[in-house]
């Protein structure tokens, strides 16, 4: 993903949830189906983007957030970091993060 591409992407006034992810990662591949829930369950309020780590047009966006760790998830709003956290996440409690920064918006 081109970096422009990304800077528009979190600069929305909508929640973005970017799955910084790799191929090779067995955990990147069992949050495959929590993501694709929440994707789903969620799709009025929160955009889905994936960000292969291991691709060469991501290695700016991989310092810039200094993603050493994989899967880590980063949500946005209007550019700005509202959570961060890496590792096997549940459904639960991604939908409660989302939740929560929804509610800051009112």
């Amino acid at each position: 993903m081109k970096v422009t591409d990304f800077d528009n992407i979190i600069s929305s006034e909508r929640l973005t949830l970017i799955d910084f992810y790799a191929t090779w990662c067995g955990a990147c591949r069992a949050m495959d189906p929590t993501l694709d829930r929440i994707a789903l369950a969620m799709s009025d309020v929160v955009t889905l983007v994936r960000v292969d780590t291991s691709a060469i047009s991501s290695i700016p966006l991989v310092r810039r957030y200094n993603i050493v760790a994989v899967p880590t998830l980063i949500l946005f709003r209007r550019g700005e970091v509202l959570w961060r956290e890496s590792g096997i996440l549940s459904f639960s409690h991604l939908l409660e993060v989302i939740h929560r920064q929804q509610m800051r918006m009112y």
